[in-house]
């Protein structure tokens, strides 16, 4: 059973109340699958030095402001809450930016997160619902208003991110206790927290003569996708290609990158390993002081 839309012409805009810059300085946990995967057409760096560029293009509501949010209301407090699954997808289309979205059968059309994508300065121009035993999936390509081209800035990417996990948290409210977010902005927040010391885990890998891989396994939190490529890019690396998964409380990215068109040598890996685990390890009192 699948319906399918195209052309999508929505818009509206999110509430005022709290920016995605500030939930992405909250470092809660997230209980959700959320898969990235991304290429970039030229050197992210200069674009991700000013964080603010988050806060201008989205932002976020705090909570559900209905009871109707939810999609069916027999839905009671005592069932089983399905796993919320968002996957935003680079590689499937080349033209552009796939996103599917699973939280069992609770969810309706979705207008309400293309309406707020539209807000991003993003056009749908494809849709897609179907059935499976794992529940409804909801699947729609995304393209940027003003080029018709596929999303490839590491913020966007982010910013569409939190724009749809906030929108699960205000129609499915019950989905906040699972959610990294619920910290921020949620009902419930998550009980559950992961000591970011013991999860992270950061290797490199030759992956031919002209890359390299990087994996990062660490505590997930809101804006993590875009400090990570900014640490990357600061050390004169390039980001080529990557995919970012948060999967129960942890966030896994693999990227492909390269220094000069080659791959990383080893003196130079030990330099991006040291800078990632500085940046994610737990802050200190006397740091946390200042």
């Amino acid at each position: 059973m699948a319906m399918t839309v195209d052309s999508l012409g929505v818009g509206t805009h999110l509430s005022d109340n709290n920016s995605i810059l500030k939930a992405s300085e909250n470092r809660g946990s997230m209980v959700t699958l959320i898969r990235s995967s991304f290429g970039f057409a030229t050197k992210p760096s200069s674009i991700l030095h000013k964080r603010q560029t988050l806060s201008s293009v989205a932002t976020i509501t705090p909570r559900a402001s209905s009871a109707t949010a939810v999609e069916d209301p027999s839905h009671g407090e005592t069932d089983t809450i399905p796993t919320p699954v968002v996957i935003v997808d680079q590689d499937s289309d080349p033209s552009a930016t796939v996103v599917e979205i699973t939280f069992g059968d609770r969810l309706g059309a979705l207008l309400d997160t293309m309406n707020a994508l539209k807000n991003l300065g993003l056009n749908v121009v494809k849709a897609n619902v179907f059935l499976d035993s794992s529940g409804k999936h909801n699947k729609f390509a995304i393209t940027k208003e003003d080029t018709g081209r596929k999303v490839e800035d590491p913020e966007l990417l982010e910013a569409i991110r939190l724009t749809i996990i906030n929108n699960m948290i205000q129609y499915h409210p019950e989905s906040s206790a699972q959610l990294a977010m619920g910290v921020a902005f949620g009902v419930v927040p998550p009980e559950q927290q992961v000591d970011v010391d013991v999860a992270t885990h950061i290797s490199i890998y030759d992956d031919g003569p002209d890359r390299s891989l990087l994996y990062v396994e660490t505590a997930d939190r809101p804006g993590l996708l875009v400090d990570l490529v900014k640490i990357i890019t600061d050390i004169n690396i390039d980001v080529k290609s990557g995919e970012f998964d948060t999967e129960g409380l942890l966030a896994k990215a693999k990227f492909h990158v390269s220094y000069r068109d080659k791959a990383i040598m080893k003196p130079l890996q030990q330099v991006l390993g040291n800078s990632l685990r500085y940046f994610l390890r737990r802050p200190t009192t006397e740091e946390a002081s200042f």
